[in-house]
């Protein structure tokens, strides 16, 4: 199988901004584990900002463009840094590209894209994709590495979309202030009713939430591609997912 992993900031560091170091070390013992069972990895990283928040020791997210792309620049050479010394010491290699919306948008740069993926994946590499938060002011705005991740499995016809985020997948209301709500283990199809349940953008450190994952599983969808959202501090969980097994919310791509 060729799989798309999207991870989110909240998964791969605690509340300070600092790395979670035993999920993150988890994480990549996972998909080692996976890409030595013969499936081809892609790997949706977040989190350059909010790493580059705790590296820089700045109390909170900053709202001004120069600050977020100078806390991007710091935290994707240590989210590089460290999936690169996690990963060979399983002995895979890892690519690092980061993308903007001109690199999806744009015909040419959009085959040249196509064709390094492929490249990488032949050659045995586990890409590491991330937004270029370091130069582009509108993806900072207004993009999110969920839609990234969907357009990611589009790109190379994945067969399968993950996203690991800070929530076990869609509920039928918050379930951080309902008692009552109640996960919802398949969606066959993103209706009004589904987008209703969708709440606000997620952590202090992220720019995700239920709006962009949805977004996520209409693109992948109308590929024919299933995505899960899943709990992100339980990377074991991908070992169910592979397996069939019912884990989170699977929305179901059109066939």
């Amino acid at each position: 199988m060729r799989i798309v992993i999207k991870v989110g900031t909240s998964t791969l560091a605690h509340a300070t901004g600092r790395m979670n170091i035993r999920r993150v070390e988890a994480l990549c013992k996972v998909l080692s584990d996976v890409k030595n069972a013969g499936h081809e990895v892609i790997l949706v990283s977040s989190g350059a900002i909010g790493m580059g928040v705790g590296k820089l020791s700045l109390s909170q997210r900053p709202a001004d463009i120069p600050t977020k792309q100078a806390a991007a620049a710091v935290g994707q050479c240590e989210l590089m840094y460290t999936y690169d010394r996690l990963f060979s010491e399983y002995n895979h290699t890892v690519a690092q590209l980061l993308v903007t919306g001109s690199d999806v948008e744009d015909e040419n740069r959009r085959v040249h894209f196509h064709n390094t993926l492929y490249r990488l994946l032949e050659l045995g590499a586990l890409p590491v994709i991330n937004e270029n938060d370091t130069i582009a002011t509108d993806e900072i705005v207004i993009g999110d590495n969920d839609t990234l991740s969907a357009i990611v499995a589009a790109t190379v016809q994945a067969d399968l979309l993950v996203l690991l985020s800070d929530i076990e997948g869609l509920y039928t209301a918050d379930p951080r202030t309902d008692p009552d709500a109640r996960l919802i283990s398949v969606v066959e199809a993103i209706t009004p009713e589904i987008e209703a349940l969708a709440g606000n953008p997620g952590t202090k450190l992220g720019t995700g939430g239920m709006v962009t994952k949805l977004r996520a599983a209409r693109i992948a969808g109308e590929q024919g591609i299933d995505m899960v959202i899943a709990n992100g501090a339980r990377p074991e969980l991908i070992y169910d997912i592979l397996d069939g097994r019912a884990v989170g919310t699977r929305f179901i791509g059109r066939h």
